[in-house]
């Protein structure tokens, strides 16, 4: 596990009018995914390549674990560290396993230790070794290929895994797909990840926090909940679409809406329930599918009843959302 921690990190291109990451702070929690998200030419590929050193910041400090990168040999350190980028850039003379285990021989594994390591990863990504550890990448589709860049780049078990853009350039199906995959390899594995991304939906999928940058500054930093109930201004809630009803009750928790107290009382009785940790949405759909006037909310870890949710709370809910970014964007017209 590893922490990264940018503190007043900044870029200056010679020739440049302004920088292109202007003084940034924030820190990416150990075992979490972190998603960088924002328009082009935000400062999001330049602040994830300052992390392995492929960029050197012009000034600031990045420490992994409270050590500074520039400490470090550059080397080193990218060998400690996995990089996923949505051109792949698998080696085309080299089967599969050859392009797995490269980053593991650089890094001095044992020939058998990286035999069995090569064959673990591609079934972790959900490629059968049997059947792709000796074809070459030509003779993968675009989605196949990203796995196995994705294996590659967790060949030598880095503790920090970068990711710039990967699945940008493949179809929504493969894309939702890979998605998916990365959620269940995160399960297991628990990287702490630094996403960089330009599509919402992506990063309120994948990022337990999201940081949104805009002209190399950091603009605001959340959970999707905090940036759905709280965005920082205008921009930041119009490019999140803050105001989406959809997207309010695809991310929203049911604690947000849920009643509890004497609101509550007589309800827990003879009901279909809900977990605490489901979704807006998900309430939403159950209630519809039971026909119930409400479900039981119940602790996820405890399984005791701590609420109920019924279609007039989430319905309060989404609309005292809309009604506060309304006065919101009022109150404040320029950003």
């Amino acid at each position: 596990m590893a922490r990264i921690a940018f503190h007043e990190v900044s870029k200056y291109y010679r020739g440049a009018s302004k920088p292109a990451v202007d003084h940034v702070s924030f820190e990416v929690a150990e075992s979490s995914i972190c998603m960088l998200l924002g328009t082009s030419g935000s400062g999001k590929t330049t602040l994830l390549r300052m992390v392995n050193r492929l960029i050197e910041p012009s000034s600031g400090t990045i420490t992994i674990d409270g050590h500074s990168i520039l400490e470090e040999n550059p080397i080193q350190l990218r060998r400690r560290i996995g990089y996923v980028i949505q051109q792949v850039g698998l080696f085309p003379h080299m089967t599969i396993a050859e392009n797995v285990r490269l980053t593991a021989e650089i890094a001095g594994w044992s020939k058998a230790r990286m035999e069995s390591r090569v064959d673990e990863l591609l079934t972790l990504v959900g490629l059968d070794p049997a059947e792709y550890r000796r074809r070459y990448p030509r003779q993968l589709s675009g989605g196949q290929q990203q796995r196995v860049g994705l294996a590659r780049a967790l060949a030598a078990d880095p503790a920090i895994l970068l990711m710039d853009e990967p699945f940008g350039a493949l179809d929504a199906i493969t894309r939702v797909h890979l998605q998916e995959e990365l959620q269940r390899i995160q399960r297991e594995m628990r990287k702490t990840i630094l996403f960089v991304t330009h599509d919402v939906e992506e990063a309120f999928r994948l990022g337990d926090q999201i940081a949104i940058l805009s002209e190399g500054r950091l603009v605001q930093i959340g959970t999707p909940v905090d940036l759905l109930l709280k965005p920082a201004n205008e921009f930041v809630s119009r490019l999140i679409g803050s105001d989406n009803i959809q997207r309010q009750l695809q991310y929203l928790p049911v604690s947000s809406a849920m009643l509890t107290g004497t609101e509550a009382a007589g309800r827990y009785e003879n009901q279909p329930r809900c977990s605490s940790e489901a979704t807006l949405l998900e309430a939403l759909m159950s209630l519809i599918a039971s026909g119930a006037h409400s479900l039981i909310v119940y602790d996820e870890q405890s399984q005791a009843p701590i609420g109920t949710i019924t279609l007039s709370a989430i319905n309060q809910a989404i609309t005292t959302a809309r009604h506060a970014e309304a006065e919101k964007t009022t109150a404040s017209p320029t950003h």
